[in-house]
């Protein structure tokens, strides 16, 4: 049975007054960093984790087959090389997946990654391998404990880490349940057993960050570590404040949701700010600079480690999920 965990009650956070767009600097990063999009390819999740920030109203849908057709032509046209992070929901949960989505981007110059609960079938698991042979970059996976036993995860991560390419980065994520954190602590401890890196995230609520207790956080930094360095090094996702940082996102770096519509960040969505289109409508463009920041935390630690973000260094080649 799933145990339902307290919202702590917010106030509402207001963003900050800043200039929403720098024009006097265009372009990309004068610095490294890999143009993302991250595509939420479907809405529907297999699982219903007490803790998702994404309302149950939203985890829903899967698209047309002929969206789907105008989606993958909008990443096509991006110029250059992109990293496609395919997210949902539950990517493998979508049977237009593998049959469709994977396929149609090998069609393209991209590079791919995926974000999975790992919760498909080894034989599932093994054929995304094949079918992404010498273009898959990342796969980060979420373990969620209210679903699946630590075990029967990892031999499914092991299956597929035999059968994709040698360079493919394995990442496995999990959020610091406030009242699982003694049990995510062993986990941790198989995960890295098992020859994986573990990352760690602290638990979004809705304005914000879960409002650990002082016995909580110990054990969180028993997982974590120091909680400075993490928040530096990225090891952990902490969701930092960016406020005010000139940030890449809408330029070289956007959300596409399963309904079409791109956003310059997850941020930017929730607040209804950064809107960029909708790539079945033909309107979907990308601006042309970037923007100051004006939200209280990052959620989300890929704008960062693909070096979208002003005075923080990309994490391009450190398996960052």
């Amino acid at each position: 049975m799933t145990r339902r965990l307290p919202v702590v009650p917010r106030e509402p956070v207001e963003l900050a007054e800043v200039d929403p767009v720098d024009a006097t600097v265009p372009g990309a990063p004068p610095w490294p960093h890999a143009p993302t999009v991250e595509w939420q390819v479907c809405g529907h999740c297999n699982y219903d984790c007490s803790y998702c920030i994404q309302a149950k109203v939203h985890r829903v849908g899967y698209p047309e087959p002929a969206q789907l057709d105008l989606a993958l032509r909008a990443l096509a046209a991006l110029p250059g090389t992109w990293e496609i992070k395919m997210t949902g929901g539950e990517p493998f949960s979508s049977r237009a997946f593998l049959e469709r989505i994977v396929p149609g981007l090998m069609a393209s110059s991209h590079r791919i990654s995926v974000l999975t609960n790992l919760s498909a079938p080894t034989k599932q698991l093994q054929r995304f391998a094949a079918l992404t042979r010498g273009r898959l970059g990342i796969v980060s996976a979420s373990l969620h404990r209210e679903f699946t036993e630590v075990a029967p995860f990892l031999a499914r991560l092991q299956a597929l880490r035999d059968a994709v390419d040698p360079g493919t980065r394995i990442v496995v994520n999990s959020v610091l349940v406030p009242d699982e954190l003694e049990a995510i602590a062993i986990a941790k401890r198989s995960v890295e057993a098992a020859g994986f890196r573990f990352f760690p995230q602290l638990m979004k609520v809705k304005h914000g960050v879960f409002d650990y207790s002082p016995t909580q956080w110990d054990r969180v930094r028993e997982i974590v570590g120091d909680l400075d360095e993490a928040t530096i090094d990225r090891t952990a996702n902490m969701a930092p404040s960016y406020r005010g940082r000139l940030c890449w996102t809408g330029v070289r770096y956007f959300v596409l949701l399963q309904t079409g519509d791109a956003w310059s960040c997850r941020s930017a969505r929730r607040y209804d700010v950064g809107y960029l289109g909708n790539v079945y409508a033909g309107t979907f463009a990308l601006r042309e600079a970037p923007a100051r920041c004006r939200f209280p935390l990052c959620p989300c630690t890929v704008p960062a480690n693909r070096g979208m973000i002003e005075g923080v260094r990309a994490h391009l080649d450190g398996g960052a999920p």
